[in-house]
Parts: C-alpha cells; structure tokens; sequence
C-alpha cells in the first residue's frame, strides 16, 4: 500500500467493465493515488470512481472525447483546478474493428487511427505540458501485441498500435531531460469487454488459447496488465523510460 500515495493520476478509457482502464484505475487507487477517470461514457466513469471511493480511495470522473483537443485542455485544466497538478497519464481509451484487408473501410481505418493514436498523441502533449510544472512525472501509453508483430484482421489495429510504440520512445527521448517518463505497455489476450467485442466470444474460457498461440493455455485478466502500470507509475520505475513492457503469456516469444 501507498507506492503512489499523494500522487494526481489520470487514466483515460476506464469506464468499461471488465476493462483495462477501470482495473488500472483502482489499482492505482489502492496505492494512493488520487485518480481521474474520464471517459466517454460518464455514468460508467462515475461507477469506476465510486469504487475506489468506496475502497477508501479518492477519485474523480469526468466525460471526455480523447480526439478532443479542446476537450483534453479541460481535461487537464480541471485537474490542475482541483487537484494543482497531474503526475501520472494513463492513455488507455481505445477501439478495435478487426476485418481483413479487403472489408476494411476507410472510415474504420481513419476512425481507429484517430482512436488508438491520434488521442495518444493529444493526451502526451497534454501531459509533458503539465507535468513540466510538477518537475516530472510518468506517462503510461497502452499499445498491444498487434503493435509488436503482424495479426490478421488488424491492419488498422495494428498500424495505430504500432505508432503508438514508436510515439512511446520519442516522447520519452524529448522528455527525460524535464524527468517525465513515458514506456508502452503491450497487451495479449485479455478478458475484457473490448476483447468480447471484438472476437465474439462469450467467456474468457471460450476463447482457443491454441488458435491464438498463447503458450500459457489461457488468456489474462485486466489486472495483469494494470500492475505492470502500477509499477512504471511509481519511483520503483525511476530508471525505465522509452521502454516496452509485453504482458502476453509468451505469445511473441514464438
């Protein structure tokens, strides 16, 4: 308890349960964080941020469209207001439309793109701005597996994820000299509503770990991911930046 005690984080994208957003959320309220959960669904935010007040934790939603620029500068603006500073960004909120190539439309290309990297892109400039007030602080961008190595029917997907990686490392190299780390984080298969969603399954325990290649025969749970970014968020990560850090049960060892 306490490795982020006192510390303002933000985590984008945490209303869906299960989700990685909401896990990520109360485990870094469990450790003292004061966190900000936003999202595009409010009361789904609102339900995430009552349970980490419940814990004993303090929490905060707010409705956000992350491809918002302006949206973003109220992001932070309410959170410099309320709380004086911003610490820790967790850029979570994303979509998946997996198709082949060929049924890709262009709008689902441009829409995934604009979800998966173009509010990366806006919620890491957002962030460097405020955390150079604060002397520093740690940027956590989700990415995947599908940005690591090439997947089927995740043209898009993948393409978003992958820029997501590469952004990751050159924001981390611009900003280490204002001590503001930024690392990705690359999920396999995860049980959460996007991964249903996405792959039509109705359980975790329905999804075939040998069709997907996961050596571990099964797929993770969202708080698998969320103490990976627990600990990039803390001091114990003081040394890592421009880093990627693979939850994948062994997926792209193969």
């Amino acid at each position: 308890m306490g490795r982020l005690q006192g510390k303002v984080a933000l985590v984008t994208g945490a209303a869906s349960n299960p989700g990685l957003g909401r896990s990520t959320a109360l485990r870094l309220g469990e450790e003292g964080a004061i966190v900000v959960v936003t999202d595009l669904d409010l009361p789904g935010a609102q339900a995430t941020a009552a349970a980490i007040v419940d814990e004993g934790g303090q929490a905060l939603a707010l409705h956000q469209d992350v491809v918002s620029e302006s949206a973003w500068a109220e992001t932070m603006a309410a959170i410099e207001d309320t709380y004086g500073g911003l610490d820790i960004c967790v850029n979570n909120a994303g979509i998946a439309v997996l198709a082949p190539l060929e049924a890709l439309t262009l709008a689902q290309w441009n829409r995934q793109i604009e979800v998966n990297l173009t509010s990366v892109f806006l919620g890491c400039k957002a962030a460097v701005a405020a955390m150079k007030k604060r002397g520093g602080g740690s940027i956590i961008n989700l990415s995947s597996v599908a940005g690591l190595v090439g997947l089927q029917t995740c043209v898009a997907y993948g393409a978003a994820k992958g820029g997501v990686r590469l952004l990751s490392k050159s924001v981390a190299v611009e900003s280490a000299k204002h001590h503001i780390r930024c690392n990705s984080v690359h999920p396999g298969v995860i049980w959460t509503n996007m991964q249903a969603q996405a792959t039509g399954a109705n359980s975790a325990d329905s999804l075939d770990a040998s069709v997907m290649r996961i050596p571990m025969g099964r797929a993770g749970e969202p708080l698998d991911i969320a103490n990976c970014i627990l600990y990039l968020a803390s001091d114990e990560a003081n040394y890592v930046t421009g880093a990627e850090f693979v939850i994948d049960a062994g997926m792209t060892a193969q």
